[in-house]
């Protein structure tokens, strides 16, 4: 790979400029206004190598923040301090084929759990189970969590974002009640959001998320320091579910198209990784229909395609 890492570095300002052109066909998120600033046609891109080598291109330096690439990392933290039959007696393990902040299979298929925990109701659920004596401890155990995996401390709450989801979750507000009714949700309904909504703006750049791509690359080891952060059982679990549901129910294609584990988030960002390998960050802010960074997507596409990274 280094060898192949050093034609990847050179190759990759044109990948860039290639595939941004692709943002004019995208569109920023709005339904959380404070989302609707982001620069439509920025695209940026870091690739953090085991063997320590780091490559960059176009705008990558932008902080965007976390939004549903927080599931993953949630996920881990839940496992970590709840163990798998406690997270997996709460959410599924199954993709929806349903956009991710659906509520249609809450009621019509039993017992009413969310499907999987990378979708909206999920990743909600998902939220309650993480350990803390309160909302806000919760929310800076996952900050904190979030500080580790990018071995930097600089991600922080993006407070203008945090207030904005707030005041405007009236879909994620539905499926929390809905599934505190259905008796899923144990935990009361608001302090659960408020970890949800902070969770997700948790700001960040492609190095921090690139850096945590490579934690997950090498099954939870800091390549680094040789440190095991987060069990290989669960990393394993968690690339699992970026393969089947990371990209919204555009994840079957995207495996055929590309074929690596990622987890996008409506800020724009993907999570992304090759096994054994790499971890990668990406920012492209324009949307497709399913949520997922236009841009982005067409970038991991052609990587995929130049370097052979298709698991399959």
């Amino acid at each position: 790979m280094p060898t192949d890492f050093n034609e990847l570095t050179q190759r990759l300002p044109h990948l860039v400029e290639t595939c941004r052109a692709y943002a004019t066909q995208g569109r920023v998120a709005t339904y959380i206004p404070e989302l609707a600033h982001a620069p439509q046609l920025a695209l940026g891109i870091t690739l953090r190598h085991k063997s320590g080598l780091t490559a960059t291109a176009g705008d990558c330096g932008i902080p965007f923040t976390l939004q549903s690439i927080s599931k993953v990392i949630t996920l881990l933290l839940a496992l970590m301090d709840r163990g798998e039959q406690a997270v997996f007696e709460k959410v599924g393990m199954e993709p929806t084929g349903d956009v991710f902040n659906s509520m249609l299979k809450l009621e019509l298929v039993q017992p009413g759990k969310p499907f999987n925990p990378l979708i909206n109701a999920g990743a909600i659920v998902v939220s309650s189970l993480i350990d803390g004596d309160t909302a806000e401890h919760k929310a800076e155990r996952v900050l904190r969590f979030v500080r580790d995996l990018a071995g930097d401390d600089s991600p922080s709450f993006n407070e203008s974002v945090f207030r904005s989801e707030e005041a405007t979750a009236y879909r994620n507000r539905s499926l929390a009640y809905f599934l505190k009714d259905n008796k899923v949700l144990d935990q009361d309904v608001e302090p659960t959001l408020h970890v949800y909504f902070k969770q997700c703006a948790i700001e960040v750049t492609c190095a921090h998320v690139a850096r945590i791509g490579l934690i997950l690359a090498n099954d939870g080891v800091d390549p680094s320091t040789g440190r095991q952060l987060v069990p290989k059982r669960y990393v394993r679990i968690a690339k699992s579910f970026m393969v089947t549901c990371g990209m919204y129910n555009a994840s079957g294609e995207f495996a055929i198209q590309v074929g690596i584990p990622a987890k996008s988030g409506v800020a724009g960002g993907i999570l992304a990784l090759v096994p054994g390998e790499l971890g990668i960050g990406i920012i492209g802010p324009a949307l497709n229909d399913k949520g997922n960074s236009t841009a982005g997507v067409h970038l991991l596409r052609l990587l995929s395609e130049q370097f052979d990274w298709s698991m399959f």
